[in-house]
């Protein structure tokens, strides 16, 4: 059997959803198509999504078209969820990129377009809306044309655009505006063109065929979520001219890009590309020790069903493993390697009610359990938690969850922008047992040293696994990653190693005729609560640098915009790397602190009449210019007042 994985992704009110629910009322899945306006849309199974009527998570659902299952996934259009769109990209056969004949070319648009090109997903444009007033088919194309791509190929033309009972038909392959569409992408078919000779269908099938796989040909297709015009052109386009997935031998391979939690528990949403992956199974993903699948269910045309296997192409939702988002489970195609972009918010989160502090903690372990880059950091003892955030959506979002699935009302504060620690320099410290007011039973030497950006943390035993219990060793390692969690100004350190130089322990052992006694042997805690210390003090002696934020960002704007545009970019702490003018328009690229993003996405529609398309998205951390580098408020007693720390953290 055939597969095709297909993702359905848009800007807000583009119709996205809609037109899922098109495709599966065509496909018979659905008697009658669902209304976002009214909730009753099958994609948007969670409660929320139907108050609000836009989706926010990615849900999957299954059509057959002849031979062919496409297993379509309806992906979030609004730009708080761009890092779920782009986990859902990732495990793409192909897309349908959906953009409204009345409102055009959006800027998230364009930030979806350009994640699509980025990750090498090929993709078919509908231009929806045909049947509303104010639709220009020709104005929405010339559009796309400028900010997507000028490698397009229109297969329909609209009949009464902008009216009810607006026609949709397909154009021949050899009429001449294809025919001179895909020879820009294809020499056989220029050459037999130029030459007068006529190409054809099977041959201009196959190029556009070849053009779309490797990215080289976007084809167009114009229609109506409402009405259903357009819909079975759609179709005949998803089965003959988009690549399906390949069915590979081999041992399994997949990745996994959505966890969720239904009646039964939980499950992880695994994109099968190659081998075959049964109940009772064992699978370790990215190094996990292995796990025993318990239950598979696939996505068919009745829905989500139980089955003793899942094979390549197929998307399995795997009960018994405890991957998480973004994990993998073998060699995935290269292209499919992908890393996320972190959140550049974050804020506190705290119940309204005191004494749902438990349940709020509980309910946010779960969510960023389905969502890894919530990067969930809690203080217990400080009774706080904090979160990550792509935008004020987002926040809303998880408070209605919060609210609506555990019952918990939330409050969120002190949202801020996201920065990091960088190690300056070499530091290096021990403790010993029993002095200077050590009250564990360990002893602990380290030393910590700049690595290069992007490294992340290496913790490295050194020399003391022959020496110390591997069990020791865990701890220490545990410890020194909880500390780095909060450097010397509160915020986290990242890209450095740290490597343990020297230990000491207590053998395990006991009074005369007594059993095993903890206040005469070193246990793991006296290793995890003393390496905090020692971290503390490692990173007092390198020094650390902070560093904020980075977007990269690209800027479409008509010329008379540009001088007004360049000189707030200037007060903004921008730098502008490229200038590029193409007709009317000037495109900058170029790096602005994340803090600024919100002022210039604001300020923009004033300067340039409403036609700009900004598109902004995380690069890099860089430090921070300034004697007094930003601090953020300390969560937990501090490692690097002992005393506290001792008082705090007892034995």
């Amino acid at each position: 059997m055939a597969f095709l994985n297909l993702g359905v992704v848009a800007h807000v009110d583009a119709g996205k959803t809609s037109l899922t629910e098109r495709l599966l009322f065509e496909a018979g899945v659905l008697a009658e198509p669902g209304s976002v306006d009214a909730g009753t849309t099958r994609t948007d199974a969670m409660e929320l999504e139907r108050r609000r009527g836009i989706t926010i998570r990615a849900a999957v659902t299954s059509f057959a078209i002849g031979d062919l299952t496409v297993n379509l996934l309806d992906t979030p259009g609004h730009p708080d969820f761009i890092a779920e769109v782009e986990r859902s990209l990732a495990v793409l056969d192909a897309a349908v990129l959906v953009v409204s004949g009345v409102e055009g070319v959006q800027p998230q648009t364009v930030v979806i377009w350009r994640a699509l090109r980025r990750i090498g997903v090929p993709t078919v444009l509908f231009v929806n809306k045909v049947d509303r007033a104010g639709a220009d088919v020709r104005r929405v194309e010339a559009q796309a044309r400028h900010r997507l791509t000028p490698h397009l190929v229109a297969l329909t033309a609209v009949d009464g655009e902008g009216r009810r009972d607006a026609q949709v038909n397909a154009l021949p392959l050899n009429a001449p505006p294809v025919v001179e569409a895909v020879a820009e992408v294809d020499d056989r078919i220029l050459a037999a063109w130029v030459d007068g000779e006529r190409s054809r269908r099977a041959t201009l099938r196959r190029a556009i065929r070849q053009g779309v796989r490797r990215g080289a040909l976007t084809p167009v297709v114009h229609g109506s979520a409402l009405t259903g015009a357009g819909v079975p052109q759609l179709r005949r386009v998803l089965a003959g001219l988009l690549p399906r997935a390949r069915d590979q031998h081999g041992p399994p391979a997949g990745s996994v890009f959505a966890v969720d939690r239904d009646e039964h528990g939980r499950r992880a949403w695994v994109r099968l590309w190659a081998g075959e992956l049964r109940v009772r199974d064992r699978v370790a993903f990215d190094g996990r020790r292995p796990e025993r699948i318990t239950e598979v269910a696939v996505s068919r045309h009745g829905g989500v069903l139980v089955d003793r296997a899942a094979g390549a192409g197929q998307i399995a939702a795997l009960r018994g493993t405890s991957a998480r988002i973004g994990e993998t489970l073998g060699v995935l195609p290269e292209r499919r390697t992908h890393r996320f972009p972190p959140a550049t918010l974050q804020a506190l989160v705290e119940p309204a009610d005191p004494a749902r502090r438990t349940a709020l903690f509980a309910g946010l372990a779960e969510l960023a359990d389905e969502d890894p880059l919530i990067d969930l950091r809690l203080d217990e003892q400080a009774g706080e938690a904090m979160v990550s955030l792509h935008g004020e959506v987002q926040k809303e979002v998880l408070a209605a969850l919060l609210q609506d699935r555990y019952g918990v009302e939330a409050r969120f504060s002190g949202t801020t922008v996201a920065c990091i620690e960088r190690v300056a320099g070499t530091g290096a410290a021990h403790e010993r047992v029993k002095e200077r007011g050590n009250p564990y039973l360990a002893g602990i030497g380290l030393r910590v040293e700049a690595a290069p950006v992007g490294h992340g943390i290496e913790f490295s035993a050194g020399i003391e696994p022959g020496r110390l219990p591997p069990a020791f060793v865990a701890a220490t390692e545990e410890g020194v990653r909880a500390a780095l969690r909060q450097g010397p100004h509160g915020w986290p350190v990242t890209d450095c190693v740290v490597t343990m130089t020297s230990s000491q322990y207590w053998p395990r052992q006991s009074r005369p005729h007594q059993k095993f006694d903890k206040s005469i042997s070193s246990v793991a805690a006296d290793f995890r609560n003393l390496a905090p210390v020692v971290v503390a003090e490692i990173l007092r002696r390198a020094g650390t640098r902070v560093c904020q934020p980075v977007n990269r960002f690209e800027l479409d704007l008509p010329r008379p915009a540009h001088g007004p545009v360049t000189a707030l970019l200037g007060r903004l702490g921008a730098l502008v790397l490229d200038v590029a003018t193409t007709g009317g328009y000037v495109r900058l690229a170029g790096h602005l602190p994340s803090a600024q993003v919100p002022a210039l996405a604001a300020a923009l529609p004033d300067l340039t009449g409403g036609e700009a398309v900004l598109v902004t998205r995380f690069d890099h951390h860089a430090p921070l210019a300034g004697a007094q580098p930003p601090t953020q408020r300390r969560r937990g007693p501090d490692p690097a007042d002992r005393d506290a720390w001792f008082r705090a953290v007892p034995r």
